[in-house]
C-alpha cells in the first residue's frame, strides 16, 4: 500500500477523494497460520503488527467476531498516561507511552495523539501524601511529573471550583505533561492498516466458537467461517476473556467482567486543554475535551458483573455529581450520548501478558481501567511473549501465575476484590 503524505491528500482531494486504496485487505481465512490472534481490538491488532514488524512473523490471522472498532476500542475515554507506581506497571506503562510518542510516524497513520497533560487533583492532606508517594515513585523511575500548588492549578485550569464553600477544596495536584489523549478508532485503523501491509490477515465477522486440541496442546480454533489451524493462539478479548478461557479449558481466571460507562457532551468552544482527574476517596472522575469539542468524561465501573454495553442511572448520577463538584460550568451543557465497555477487571488491578499452562495458548487480559493507554505496549510485549515463548523484561512480572504465588501488583483503586460484587 502507498504511504499517506501531504501530496497524496492534495492529489486525492482534487480528484474528489474517489481513488483512495483500501486501508486494509479483506481476505478469506486460510486453513492454517503460524499465529492466530483472537480479538481485533487495539491489543490484538497491535500484537499482530509487532509480530510482523519486530519478529518477522507475518503468517498471522487476527479474528474479530464483529467489526474493527465495534468493541471496547470504540468505547473508552481515550486517555494515555504512564503515572503508575507499582513495580511491574511503572516500566510497562512508561514503555507504552514512549511508543505512543512515535506511533503516528511508525504506522504512517495519524492516531491524533495529543500530549496535553494529565492533571490529578487532591483535596485533603491524606490524598496529598498518597499522590506524593506516587509522584516520588515516578521520578525515581525516570518518569516525568510536576507537583503543583493550588495557585499553579488555578493558573492552569481557572474554571475549576475554587470557591471557599466548595464541597471539595482543591489543594493542588500533580501533572504528567507527556500524557494526553488519542483518537480511539484511529489507533485501531492505524494498526490494522500497518499490520495488513506487512501481510497479516484481518478477518472480520469471524467468531471463535471453540478450540481444537491435540495431545493437550491448542492447535487451532473453530469459527463461524470454519476451522483454522495454528501453531500458536493468542487471546486478547477483554471482557469476553472468561467465556473463551472456559472453552479453552483454562478454568476460573482471577478476573471479573464489569461495564465501564463513558459520556460525551454537545460540542463547545475550546474549554479544557488538559485531562483533569480525581480518584481518591471522594469519587472517581476524569474529563477531557475532544477535537470535535465534546466533553468526554467518566467515572467508576457500575459495580456489578455484566456483559451489557449499556449503563444505568446510578452511574449517570454519580458521574454528573462528580463533574459538578469540581467544574460547575458543566451544569449547562447537554450530554449527547453514552456507552459502556466490558472490562476484564483483575483481582489486583493489573494485567497479565503471559503464556498459559496449556501449550500453544497465550493470554492478554485483566486490563481494568488501563486498556487503551496500554495498546502499543501491550501489543509489543504480547508479540515478544508469543514469538519467544517467554515474557520480555518489561512484562516479566505481568504473568498469570503471580496469583498462584501470591505476588500481587496491587494498583489501588482499580480491580475488584474477590466476592465483593
Amino acid at each position: 500500500m502507498k504511504r499517506y503524505s501531504a501530496f497524496s491528500i492534495i492529489k486525492n482531494g482534487l480528484a474528489g477523494h474517489k481513488h483512495w486504496e483500501r486501508a486494509w485487505r479483506d481476505p478469506k481465512p486460510k486453513k492454517a497460520y503460524d499465529v492466530i490472534i483472537i480479538g481485533g481490538g487495539g491489543h490484538g491488532l497491535a500484537t499482530a503488527y509487532y509480530l510482523a514488524k519486530n519478529h518477522g512473523i507475518t503468517n498471522v490471522a487476527v479474528l474479530e467476531k464483529g467489526w474493527l472498532g465495534g468493541g471496547n476500542a470504540g468505547r473508552n475515554t481515550t486517555i494515555v498516561r504512564s503515572n503508575y507506581f507499582r513495580e511491574g506497571n511503572t516500566a510497562f506503562y512508561e514503555h507504552s507511552l514512549k511508543l505512543w510518542e512515535g506511533l503516528s510516524q511508525d504506522l504512517n497513520y495519524n492516531v491524533m495523539f495529543s500530549q496535553r497533560g494529565h492533571l490529578n487533583l487532591y483535596f485533603t492532606p491524606a490524598q496529598r501524601d498518597a499522590l506524593a508517594r506516587r509522584y516520588n515513585t515516578m521520578r525515581l523511575n525516570g518518569i516525568d511529573g510536576d507537583w503543583l500548588t493550588r495557585d499553579q492549578v488555578r493558573k492552569m485550569v481557572p474554571h475549576l471550583n475554587y470557591a471557599e464553600d466548595a464541597r471539595y477544596e482543591i489543594m493542588g495536584g500533580y501533572l504528567q505533561k507527556r500524557a494526553g489523549t488519542a483518537r480511539h478508532d484511529a489507533v485501531n485503523w492505524g494498526f490494522a492498516r500497518a499490520a495488513s501491509n506487512l501481510g497479516v490477515d484481518i478477518i472480520q465477522q469471524c467468531e471463535v466458537t471453540d478450540f481444537i486440541t491435540k495431545a493437550g496442546r491448542i492447535v487451532g480454533v473453530n469459527t463461524t467461517k470454519g476451522e483454522i489451524r495454528a501453531e500458536k493462539v493468542g487471546m486478547a478479548v477483554a471482557g469476553s476473556t472468561s467465556l473463551l478461557a472456559h472453552k479453552a479449558g483454562l478454568g476460573n481466571l482471577p478476573i471479573e467482567s464489569h461495564k465501564l460507562q463513558a459520556f460525551v457532551s454537545e460540542p463547545l468552544k475550546p474549554f479544557l486543554d488538559t485531562v483533569v482527574v480525581y480518584a481518591n476517596g471522594h469519587g472517581h472522575f476524569y474529563i477531557s475535551q475532544s477535537d470535535k469539542g465534546g466533553m468526554v468524561f467518566g467515572g467508576n465501573i457500575d459495580g456489578y458483573n455484566s456483559y451489557a454495553q449499556k449503563g444505568n442511572l446510578p452511574i449517570y448520577t454519580d458521574v454528573a455529581s462528580c463533574a459538578m463538584n469540581i467544574m460547575p460550568a458543566l451544569g449547562r451543557i447537554k450530554v449527547l450520548r453514552q456507552w459502556a465497555g466490558i472490562m476484564d477487571m483483575s483481582m489486583d488491578g493489573s494485567p497479565f501478558i503471559s503464556k498459559t499452562k496449556i501449550p500453544g495458548l497465550y493470554l492478554n487480559a485483566g486490563w481494568c481501567y488501563g486498556g487503551f493507554k496500554a495498546t502499543p505496549g501491550s501489543g509489543w510485549c504480547f508479540a515478544h511473549t508469543i514469538a519467544h515463548d517467554a515474557p520480555h523484561e518489561i512484562n516479566k512480572l505481568l504473568t498469570l501465575d503471580r496469583f498462584e504465588a501470591g505476588i500481587h501488583i496491587d494498583e489501588s483503586g482499580h480491580g475488584p476484590f474477590p466476592k465483593a460484587h
